[in-house]
């Protein structure tokens, strides 16, 4: 299953929010050396109950809005 995330880095409080046909996912990773974009794999994966190795980035490396494919869910 495909996914668009909108990601909202240095945030406070580490959250997921289902807005409609895409995700809002909050990190406190700071956007530098793909941190972020760790974390942000890390939060789906839990979000969809399955392993960090199901969720990949297929485009948006270096934006806030990413469309990530997680397999299995």
């Amino acid at each position: 299953m495909k996914i668009e995330v909108k990601v909202h880095p240095k945030a406070k409080r580490e959250k997921v929010e289902e807005k409609g046909d895409f995700l809002e996912v909050w990190v406190n990773e700071p956007p530098e050396v793909g941190k972020a974009n760790r974390r942000v794999v890390e939060l789906i994966a839990r979000h969809f109950g399955v392993p960090k190795s199901n969720v990949s980035i297929l485009s948006g490396h270096r934006g806030r809005k990413k469309l990530l494919e997680v397999k299995n869910a």
